[in-house]
């Protein structure tokens, strides 16, 4: 995977593992643009999966990753953009095939449900995992919703 910038959202459960990913994704070099929220104090998840959503669907930023309490709310919301892809991970077998498979642009993270090693593992296997294309291409290019 090609790095941009990587976007970066998470809602108030999100928050903690939020924190580790930023430390993770400095000392790993990339840069990174952060889309809030920037406490525990709690917020709407949609406030700021949308904003992310919208900088991968213009370039902003590539990849994005995402976290909530338990990813459900950010996958939902984030997958509502027709340029997203959005896949949850909470393992590094997931993380691989979100990418190979589905060519996912938005990593979602389940805050409340894996530890930072897990989110390190995860986020390793992401970034590192390209996309196969082929079979693939076709069943991506079927994913969004046609205007009748």
């Amino acid at each position: 995977m090609e790095i941009k910038t990587v976007g970066v959202a998470c809602d108030h459960a999100g928050f903690p593992l939020k924190q580790f990913v930023l430390q993770y994704l400095e000392k790993k070099g990339y840069p990174v643009k952060d889309y809030g929220t920037y406490s525990d104090k709690s917020v709407d998840y949609p406030d700021f999966a949308h904003p992310l959503a919208e900088g991968v669907e213009n370039g902003e930023v590539y990849p994005g990753i995402a976290i909530c309490g338990s990813g459900e709310g950010m996958i939902m919301t984030l997958n509502k953009h027709q340029g997203i892809r959005a896949g949850l991970a909470w393992c590094k077998d997931i993380a691989q095939l979100i990418r190979q498979h589905n060519n996912a642009n938005i990593l979602v993270l389940p805050g409340r449900f894996i530890d930072n090693k897990t989110a390190e593992i995860i986020m390793d296997e992401f970034f590192s995992s390209n996309f196969e294309g082929g079979r693939h291409e076709r069943r991506i290019e079927k994913i969004p919703v046609k205007n009748k």
